[in-house]
Formats: C-alpha cells, sequence, structure tokens
C-alpha cells in the first residue's frame, strides 16, 4: 500500500506541506534581515536531511541511499520532521492547521504501515 501512487503523492504533498510550514516558522523567529536565513535555512537542513539519510533499497524512495542508515533512524527522522513542522505550526497559533498536518500524517503512516513495519525490520 505504500508504494501506491496515490499514497506516494500525499506523502510528497505531506513533506512540502512540511517544508513550507517550517519556512513559515522560521520567517516568524526574526524580525531582521536573520529572517530570511531562518525561512530558507530550515526547510533547506530539512530537505537535505530527508534526501540524504535513507534505508538502502527503500521502494517508496527510489532505492538510492547517499547516506545509509538503519530503518528505525530513518523513521524516526520522518517522525522528527513532521512532528517539528506540526508543533511549529501550533507554536504560531495555526492550532487547527497543526492538527490537521499531526492528524494527516498518523493517517498516512496508518495508510502506510507495510513500509513502517519494513522500516522497523531494517
Amino acid at each position: 500500500m505504500a508504494s501506491h501512487p496515490v499514497n506516494l503523492t500525499i506523502r510528497f504533498l505531506l513533506e512540502l506541506a512540511a517544508l513550507a510550514a517550517l519556512g513559515y516558522w522560521g520567517w516568524h523567529q526574526s524580525d531582521g534581515p536573520f529572517r530570511y536565513v531562518l525561512a530558507l535555512g530550515i526547510p533547506l537542513i530539512a530537505a537535505v536531511a530527508w534526501g540524504s539519510f535513507n534505508v538502502a533499497n527503500d521502494p517508496s524512495r527510489s532505492g538510492q541511499a547517499p547516506v545509509p542508515v538503519p530503518g528505525l533512524v530513518r523513521l524516526g527522522l520522518e517522525l522528527a520532521l513532521f512532528g517539528f513542522a506540526t508543533w511549529g505550526l501550533i507554536d504560531l497559533g495555526l492550532t487547527y492547521w497543526g492538527w490537521m498536518m499531526g492528524i494527516a500524517v498518523i493517517v498516512h503512516y496508518g495508510v502506510s504501515y507495510d513500509r513502517v513495519q519494513w522500516l522497523i525490520k531494517q
């Protein structure tokens, strides 16, 4: 189920939403020019980590792993980034959107139970 095109599309949209939320949160952490650094830097660091630290032969990630890590590390990274994005929205007072992000992530991982099980076994 995790590699179904609809589920992969939803996952991709959740990733984009998380990066946008991280950038928006970064923007609101400073009033000066440093806000540009945070608004661009935080999502950039998250995207680099997301794209770099992978489990070798992960079918949902085209099997490539620039920096191979165990499945639990990858799962922890994903949950940490989605959790930070969710918390960031709530921290900004966007509680509804934070809850919607969190619920969407939970549902996504519930539907992707086969991938979660695979990651745990790696």
